[in-house]
């Protein structure tokens, strides 16, 4: 008889949340964040102007592509550009190359303009650095291998990040990624090619 009870006990909760269940099926789920770079397509080639190997580049140096973002998750309170060559074994170390991390770009931006000027503090209150310092380090890969493969990842957070810049690159992407950690609602990435012309 217990058992009877419990069945009909389980088989009535579940006709009444039926309707909840497929109210919630059907409630569409926010799009994607998407990050686009006009320059070029994701997976192209990386134009030679937003490289180490443009005509009057700084060593090291180069100009940063414009790239816009849509779609950030509700919640947002700030975002993380992390690029990097993901070719490189950096001091003979699972650690690969830096060639931009920009951190605390307010919510409200969608986007960052075409060459980006130098400094570790940037007027939205932003911070930057890479391997070459406070600035953009186009793509630089050797012209006697293969492309190297250059990845655009954007975080939305929904937090503000307490680090400031110091003069080693790759010890404020440790303290920047460890920090975002738990706090990542959304996430984009795009992916360019580049090696050096012959």
């Amino acid at each position: 008889m217990r058992n009877l009870i419990l069945a009909s006990s389980i088989a009535f909760a579940l006709s009444a949340a039926g309707p909840a269940f497929a109210q919630q099926a059907q409630t569409p789920r926010p799009p994607a964040m998407t990050l686009t770079i006009p320059g070029f397509p994701d997976g192209g080639t990386i134009p030679v102007e937003f490289t180490q190997a443009a005509k009057g580049a700084a060593p090291g140096g180069g100009t940063s592509p414009e790239m816009s973002w849509e779609n950030a998750p509700e919640g947002t309170e700030s975002f993380v550009l992390h690029v990097h060559d993901l070719d490189v074994a950096r001091n003979n170390t699972t650690e690969d190359q830096l060639h931009w991390l920009v951190w605390n770009i307010p919510a409200t931006a969608n986007g960052l303009p075409q060459g980006v000027p130098k400094g570790s503090s940037m007027a939205d209150g932003s911070y930057q650095t890479s391997a070459s310092g406070p600035v953009y380090r186009g793509p630089g890969a050797p012209a006697g291998g293969p492309p190297h493969h250059y990845v655009f990842e954007l975080y939305a957070l929904d937090t503000m990040l307490d680090v400031k810049p110091s003069d080693d690159a790759f010890e404020n992407r440790r303290f920047v990624l460890e920090a975002i950690q738990g706090h990542v609602i959304g996430k984009a990435s795009y992916v360019g090619l580049f090696k050096r012309p012959e």
